[in-house]
């Protein structure tokens, strides 16, 4: 394939005088057109010789399209005989050529644990944040609710049968005995603005000289808030023996006995602040002093100096 020469090319093959300057190595310039067709390491040369004036080299400036045509072959060649030929580096499929990739050393996986390690812990502090929270939130409301104890009241008793007579034991003891039938009236008052209770009790127990005669328990139930609820109490037992302490019991002229007798027993209620979480227990003890006249029909008033509430 021909090439149109440059006025610079012209220029350059004319001959000089040998008057002038001695001749000079001839060198070659690459041709930019064939190495944008392939990548192969073979380049079209042409030879140019050296040239005794300024004036006369194509790298004097030129306006003329010719004249950067022979300045970027120039170019091209230095470059590929400097990058390509010299350092005897291999070109791709762009003609660009191949350079060593750098592998660095270590593993991106740790990096990847650190972060799993971070967000682990941020769980971590988030959900001990929250139990903190919740255990403050609890203490507050349980630390509300405590003041609100249950307010109890032992109303009266009705004695429906009373009876002290003579008998024997389970061994054959001959001895006194004693049978007991009552109800108990017992008040509850649950001040609690914000939280219902729940309400027991011990066995309440009829006491005469240390023996206990006569026995009841308060079923549990629940009362709601800011409420007040009167309940009954079964008391009762029969042919209870009393032996030496029954030696006391003289019948009285009418035929009538009349018995020192105390209550004791203890009501229990708790609330429910947040469900199961906090809860408020609070008890009380209660101890009254009576007198059972068997022939009386009269129910059994207790007055506020009666009964101790502890």
């Amino acid at each position: 394939m021909l090439h149109a020469k440059s006025e610079s090319d012209i220029t350059s093959l004319a001959p000089s005088s040998p008057s002038r300057s001695p001749k000079r190595p001839v060198y070659y310039v690459q041709s930019p057109s064939r190495d944008s067709q392939d990548g192969d390491k073979s380049a079209s040369m042409q030879p140019t010789p050296s040239f005794n004036s300024p004036m006369e080299s194509p790298s004097h400036p030129s306006f003329g399209r010719h004249s950067r045509n022979s300045s970027a072959s120039r170019f091209s060649g230095i470059f590929r005989s400097s990058s390509g030929r010299k350092n005897g580096r291999k070109r791709n499929d762009k003609g660009w050529p191949e350079c060593n990739v750098i592998l660095e050393e270590g593993k991106y996986d740790e990096f990847d644990e650190e972060k799993g390690l971070t967000r682990r812990c941020q769980a971590l502090l988030a959900l001990l944040g929250f139990v903190v929270l919740f255990t403050i939130f609890c203490l507050i409301i349980w630390g509300a609710g405590r003041p609100f104890k249950a307010e109890i009241t032992v109303r009266s008793m009705v004695v429906n049968n009373f009876y002290v007579g003579e008998g024997s034991d389970f061994t054959g003891v001959v001895t006194k005995m004693m049978t007991v039938n009552a109800s108990l009236r017992i008040s509850v008052y649950n001040p609690a603005t914000f939280y219902g209770i729940h309400v027991t009790s011990t066995p309440i127990n009829l006491i005469y000289s240390d023996i206990v005669v006569a026995s009841g328990q308060l079923k549990k139930y629940f009362q709601p808030r800011k409420s007040r609820r009167t309940v009954l109490v079964s008391i009762e037992a029969t042919k209870v023996p009393l032996y030496g302490a029954g030696s006391s019991l003289d019948a009285a002229t009418n035929g009538g006995f009349k018995v020192p007798l105390k209550l004791e027993f203890e009501i229990k209620s708790r609330g429910d602040v947040v469900g199961k979480l906090v809860r408020t227990k609070h008890k009380k003890e209660i101890s009254c002093d009576l007198v059972i006249d068997s022939i009386s029909t009269k129910p059994i008033k207790f007055k506020k100096n009666s009964c101790v509430y502890s």
